[in-house]
């Protein structure tokens, strides 16, 4: 008997569509396949993508061993593998389809994706429905270096409220990516891109930009900030 987490991912494509797909794995709300990226200089990045229901597509990088990139949009991941040439992710990025590279523009990995940009739909909220938080940074106190936050989860976005509350904020405190001053801070380029669902390179959209909500204001918090949310949602 099928799982129901085999169902929801029936209901998204159907077998013949993904039989013959190389990495394919089904989730509750999504689709995962090995897809990849060629340069002529670099040759192929290689990653995995998963392809929601919302239409929402993310790429996780596994050009390197070491590589930290995830939930990539294609357009970002194109730009990561270096590829030459004008920026068409649609043909650029390729699924193996029957052994062979096919650009996923040829595939039916792309049904949710279009309906989304038809009807609009996501434009504030990412695939769970909860509104999208891009990555913000903090500069060390002591080496005067930004470093990333990533915050896609409730606990993610903690950490980085309570980072802004610290004023001796430092590297050591990260509690992930155990980093020290001595680490590169990032290139000014990949700063660039903040994981906005709509744009790589967003300055700030209704997409990613979020003005407080359950996942980053928390009510045991006695900031100003947090304060005044908790009483406004009790109003």
């Amino acid at each position: 008997m099928a799982s129901s987490a085999e169902k929801n991912v029936a209901s998204l494509f159907g077998d013949e569509d993904l039989s013959e797909m190389s990495g394919l794995k089904k989730g509750g709300d999504y689709i995962e396949v090995t897809c990849g990226c060629t340069s002529q200089r670099y040759g192929d990045a290689v990653g995995r993508l998963r392809v929601f229901a919302s239409g929402d597509l993310e790429i996780s990088c596994e050009c390197t061993p070491g590589c930290k990139e995830d939930k990539l949009t294609p357009a970002a991941f194109e730009k990561h593998s270096e590829r030459e040439g004008a920026r068409k992710w649609k043909n650029n990025v390729w699924i193996i389809l029957k052994g062979e590279k096919v650009s996923i523009s040829k595939t039916v990995l792309l049904k949710y994706y279009n309906q989304a940009l038809k009807n609009g739909n996501g434009s504030h909220k990412s695939h769970c429905g909860r509104p999208y938080h891009r990555d913000e940074f903090i500069r060390c106190t002591i080496c005067n270096k930004e470093r990333r936050f990533r915050l896609r989860s409730n606990e993610e976005c903690r950490v980085y409220h309570d980072a802004l509350l610290e004023q001796n904020w430092n590297c050591s405190n990260l509690p992930y990516d155990k980093i020290t001053c001595d680490t590169e801070e990032e290139r000014a380029s990949r700063k660039a891109y903040r994981g906005c669902s709509r744009s790589p390179s967003c300055k700030g959209c209704t997409s990613c930009v979020c003005f407080g909500c359950n996942i980053c204001r928390f009510s045991d918090c006695s900031c100003q900030t947090c304060v005044d949310f908790t009483m406004n949602s009790k109003a």
